[in-house]
């Protein structure tokens, strides 16, 4: 489906809001010694999730076969707000914050399942990249097409409060 008239994901409507990026258990190699999630494996979770989206975006991995093109992270911000423990269940939501020629900017938001207490956010910037010249592209019209359909989409409802946070301590007083 390439042919941007016919493709539903082209249209603001096609897209949740946020996007569903599935559930994610927690395994028992992913647990460090305090007990918990280590801090790895939520990114691990959140590379599922934007897996996930770049599928339905379709610049994933068959897209890197098809053209030689895939994306690569640029930047990354997690915050840690809940225990994840052995068994637990979340599940992740991601919003398309921006998009222009050569980058999508997206948010994760990872829920605990029991309690829907929100367990963790990751904010990342991607860029598409030529892995022939292993440079910076344009996306493909078609493929820019589907993300500004998601981020029109995402861009009515609120957009998470944290985003756009940084790191930081108050300086001495």
């Amino acid at each position: 489906m390439n042919d941007k008239a016919t493709d539903p994901r082209t249209e603001a409507g096609y897209w949740a809001v946020p996007f569903d990026s599935g559930e994610v258990v927690v395994k028992p190699e992913w647990i460090d010694a305090n007990g918990h999630m280590n801090l790895a494996y939520y990114t691990v979770a959140f590379d599922l999730a934007t897996d996930l989206i770049f599928d339905v975006f379709d610049c994933s991995y068959s897209y890197k076969d098809r053209v030689g093109c895939g994306t690569f992270a640029a930047e990354s911000h997690n915050m840690y707000e809940a225990e994840l423990l052995l068994g637990e269940r979340a599940r992740i939501v991601t919003w398309v914050i921006g998009v222009d020629a050569k980058r999508v900017h997206l948010a994760h938001e990872m829920y605990r399942l029991d309690d829907g207490r929100r367990a963790a956010t990751q904010e990342l910037m991607y860029l598409h990249v030529d892995l022939r010249i292993r440079r910076v592209v344009p996306w493909p019209d078609e493929i820019r097409a589907r993300i500004e359909a998601a981020h029109k989409a995402h861009a009515t409802g609120a957009r998470p409060e944290w985003v756009g946070r940084r790191i930081a301590m108050p300086p001495p007083k």
